[in-house]
C-alpha cells in the first residue's frame, strides 16, 4: 500500500455503569451530570423532536437528495465547517485509492487515532468531523486519520469494512515511521462504532494485530439483526426509529446474513481486543446494542468502561448542551490515557 507522503499541518479502566436519577448528582471521574444538566437535555430532546416532525424522515426520501442538503446545510442540516488543519491523502488499496482526512500535530504525537465516521453506511463523510477531529488532534496530542469508506447503497456490504481495514493495515504499518509511535486508538460513532470493533475483529483475524491500544465506541450498531431496544422503539424519531434503522440496514445488507459474525461484530469471538470505553444515551433506539457488546467485551476478557447517560439521544455529544461538553472531554481523557497504556 502507498504511503502519505510528507505531512503538513498546512494543507485499562475499570468496568463502570452511569446510573442517575433525576435529582441526584453524579459523578464518575470528570464528568458531572447536575440537576441544571439534566434539565437542559430534556428541554433539548422536546425541542428537537418537534423540530425533527417538520421534516419527512430520511427513509421516504433518495440519499443522493439528503447527502446534497448535508453538504449545502439545506432544511435541518448545518453546512460543515472545514477546518484549516485538515490534511486530505489517499492510500492504495485492491480495490483502488481510499481517502483520508487528518489533522497532524506540528510538534509533539502522543499517539494515532483511526476515526471511523458515522451516517449508517449511507450518509456522512470525513469532513463531517473536522471541529471534533481537530480538538482531539489539540487536546491528545494524536495524529488524526480520519476513513472516507465508500457508501451504500452505491457501495453496499463488505464495501465500507474493506475501506478501513485497509486503512488500519496501513496505519499500522506507518504509524512509527510516519509518526514516531506505535500507539494506536480507534474509534467512531453509530455506524462508525460498528465499523470500528469489524475493523479490529478483521485486524485480529486476519493480520494477527491486537495492538490496539484503546477503542472509543459511540453508540455504536453491533447486532445488525436488531436488538429488542431497536424492535420495540417504533417511528418516534429522535434522530434514529425503528424503520430509519430498517431503512439503513436494507442499503447496507440487501442480501446477507444479519448475524454473521464479520456484519455483526456482537456474535463474533471478543478475545484480545483493545480496552473499550462504551457512550450511550437511554433515549437511543440503540441503547442495547451498546449493553450488549460492553458486556460480551468485558466478558472477553478485555478491559470495557460503560457510560450510560439517562435522557440522551443518538448524536448527543453533538448537541448544544453542558453534557455534550463534558462527555467530549471524557473520550478525549480515554484516548489519552489510551496513548499512555
Amino acid at each position: 500500500m502507498g504511503g502519505f507522503g510528507q505531512w503538513s499541518s498546512k494543507a485499562v479502566a475499570l468496568q463502570s455503569y452511569i446510573g442517575f436519577k433525576e435529582g441526584e448528582l453524579m459523578q464518575e471521574e470528570n464528568i458531572f451530570y447536575t440537576v441544571d444538566m439534566q434539565r437542559e437535555v430534556r428541554d433539548f430532546v422536546q425541542n428537537l423532536e418537534k423540530e425533527l416532525a417538520e421534516y419527512p424522515p430520511a427513509y421516504e426520501r433518495d440519499p443522493v437528495e439528503i447527502r446534497n442538503d448535508q453538504e449545502e446545510g439545506i432544511g435541518r442540516y448545518k453546512k460543515p465547517v472545514l477546518s484549516e488543519k485538515a490534511i486530505e491523502r489517499e492510500i492504495q488499496s485492491d480495490e483502488g485509492p481510499i481517502s483520508v482526512r487528518a489533522f497532524i500535530p506540528e510538534d509533539q504525537i502522543d499517539g494515532v487515532y483511526l476515526h471511523i465516521h458515522g451516517g449508517g453506511w449511507v450518509f456522512g463523510r470525513a469532513h463531517h468531523r473536522d471541529d471534533d477531529l481537530e480538538e482531539i488532534m489539540n487536546d491528545c496530542n494524536a495524529a488524526v486519520i480520519s476513513v472516507d469508506y465508500r457508501l451504500a447503497p452505491e457501495n453496499p456490504y463488505p464495501a465500507a469494512q474493506d475501506d478501513c481495514e485497509a486503512v488500519a493495515i496501513w496505519v499500522v504499518e506507518n504509524a512509527l515511521k510516519e509518526f514516531g509511535t506505535d500507539k494506536i486508538a480507534i474509534g467512531g460513532e453509530s455506524a462508525g462504532g460498528h465499523l470500528s470493533a469489524s475493523t479490529m475483529i478483521r485486524m485480529r483475524d486476519k493480520h494477527g494485530f491486537t495492538g490496539f491500544s484503546g477503542a472509543n465506541l459511540v453508540y455504536g450498531v453491533f447486532d445488525m439483526s436488531g436488538t429488542p431496544s431497536l424492535k420495540l422503539w417504533g417511528d418516534r424519531n429522535l434522530v434514529l426509529s425503528t424503520p430509519m434503522m430498517n431503512w439503513f440496514f436494507d442499503h447496507y445488507l440487501p442480501n446477507h446474513d444479519r448475524r454473521d459474525p464479520d456484519i455483526s461484530p456482537l456474535y463474533a469471538h471478543l478475545h484480545d481486543l483493545a480496552p473499550a470505553l462504551f457512550t450511550v444515551g437511554t433515549l437511543d433506539p440503540l441503547l442495547d446494542d451498546t449493553l450488549f457488546m460492553h458486556s460480551r467485551w468485558f466478558a472477553s476478557g478485555n478491559p470495557s468502561t460503560l457510560n450510560v447517560y439517562p435522557g440522551a439521544t443518538h448524536g448527543f455529544e453533538r448537541q448544544e448542551t453542558m453534557l455534550a461538553t463534558k462527555v467530549k472531554a471524557r473520550m478525549r481523557n480515554f484516548i489519552s490515557e489510551s496513548f499512555q497504556s
